[in-house]
């Protein structure tokens, strides 16, 4: 609303009680219209720090305003109150005082609302209570409410309620001590605005509390979750050790054993020896495969701009392609910054994986990528036997297979789908059964 319109408004408001009650003269009118004017301005101001504030003083905004506002209306003492209607009592809970007035704020907790039940009447309608004489209440007892006011000196007074979601909370309030003070409606009107910023800067202020406070149990989580995997990525070390150690003693002692009886035993009795060897291979890929999944996302060396093409031709010089199989990589591969381990990782797996499950006869396997702006899309295709759609996510599971025999430990594709997360990529796969099976995966430009 226009500033010019609420002087409109409010030249209304004031020409209609001027026909109703007062006779004002021109002047006296624009005198009023001046002073609610400035009123709104003052809201507005107030309004204004509210919203800019970050509230890290939320206490010291609440009383430069009661005290703006206070000073405005010509009162002594302005105060917030909140109720308890659990317990049937109300506190102050901020108070602004004028210079020679004594505050009441600690004489002022947890007070009976029996004591006042004719406001509490009032602001339970969403109506503000208004004295404009104290003198003039009656004399109802040592607990009724004129015993309560007139020790404070309150000559005159005004509480507007505060409601927060259709709740009544509390009440902000205007005491007059020198003088008897008067308010009219449109000065009401502005005090109830008032009143709704201050539940509002609470609310405001009462979320950001909130959040703090997830923010730091997030961080005690997060911090704890490192320490965890901290002491669990310590843990697959020292396992992965002791599991190996035994292994190759067994693995050495029965290829000894086979070696030295060679000529003495048939091949039958040879057969369980073989697959004790295969069985301990199988054993040392998965404890690999478990060591590896685990520092994934724990690589102490230093990223570094990495060229693929040279990356992909080390991979292919530790992986042993069998001779029916055609490995064919496009040319001009890009280069990415990231670790190289991680990147050997995604690679080794997929060819890998290729191979494993490749025909066998002219097997083929092709790596390249297409650039797609702001990330490349990489693939590795086979011609091998293909995945059912059934599968598709269910490859990337760690311990899954598609068949159950050879030594691979089923984490390979979980190894190279949480590397692709960490980098924040996506990873899928299309495939035909009998055709073959592509491995897409993304990689930003830019980390």
């Amino acid at each position: 609303m226009k500033k010019e319109d609420l002087q409109d408004k409010n030249q209304l408001s004031v020409t209609n009680e001027g026909e109703n009650h007062t006779n004002f003269s021109q002047p006296e009118k624009d005198k009023i219209i001046e002073r609610q004017l400035r009123f709104q301005d003052l809201l507005i101001s107030i309004s204004t720090k509210y919203i800019n504030s970050d509230l890290s003083d939320i206490d010291k905004l609440v009383r430069a305003s009661l005290q703006q506002i206070g000073e405005f209306v010509e009162s002594d003492r302005s105060y917030i109150f909140s109720y308890d209607f659990v317990n049937n009592t109300t506190s102050n809970t901020y108070e602004w005082c004028s210079e020679g007035i004594e505050p009441e704020l600690d004489n002022l907790q947890d007070i009976p609302v029996d004591y006042i039940p004719q406001w509490i009447e009032a602001h339970k309608k969403g109506e503000p209570f208004f004295v404009e004489d104290v003198s003039t209440l009656p004399e109802d007892g040592e607990h009724g409410l004129r015993a309560v006011l007139e020790p404070q000196g309150i000559k005159s007074l005004i509480t507007i309620p505060k409601i927060k979601n259709n709740e009544l909370i509390g009440f902000i309030g205007f005491d007059s001590v020198k003088k008897i003070n008067k308010y009219d409606d449109n000065e009401k009107d502005i005090l109830f605005v008032y009143a709704n910023m201050l539940v509002n800067v609470i609310q405001r202020k009462e979320s950001e509390e909130r959040i703090k406070e997830q923010e730091k149990k997030k961080e005690e989580l997060l911090k704890n979750l490192s320490l965890q995997n901290e002491e669990l990525s310590e843990y697959a070390h020292v396992v992965s050790h002791d599991l190996k150690a035994p292994l190759i003693n067994i693995h050495t002692l029965v290829s000894w054993f086979i070696d030295d009886n060679a000529d003495a035993i048939d091949e039958d009795t040879m057969q369980p020896l073989h697959q004790a060897l295969f069985n301990v291979e199988k054993m040392n890929f998965l404890i690999k495969g478990i060591l590896d999944y685990s520092t994934i996302d724990k690589i102490e060396s230093e990223d570094q701009q990495v060229d693929f093409n040279e990356l992909i031709k080390e991979v292919l010089e530790t992986i042993l392609v069998p001779d029916h199989v055609e490995i064919k990589v496009q040319e001009n591969m890009p280069s990415l910054f990231g670790n190289t381990w991680r990147f050997k990782q995604v690679f080794q797996n997929l060819i890998q994986n290729s191979i494993n499950y490749g025909k066998e006869e002219q097997g083929r396997v092709e790596v390249g990528y297409t650039d797609k702006g702001d990330h490349y899309e990489f693939f590795v295709k086979d011609n091998g036997i293909g995945i059912k759609s059934a599968y598709f996510e269910r490859i990337f599971k760690i311990f899954t297979k598609l068949e159950s025999t050879g030594s691979s430990s089923g984490i390979g594709l979980s190894i190279v789908k949480r590397i692709i997360k960490y980098y924040n990529g996506s990873i899928w796969l299309e495939s035909e059964e009998g055709v073959g099976t592509t491995f897409y995966f993304t990689l930003l430009k830019t980390v």
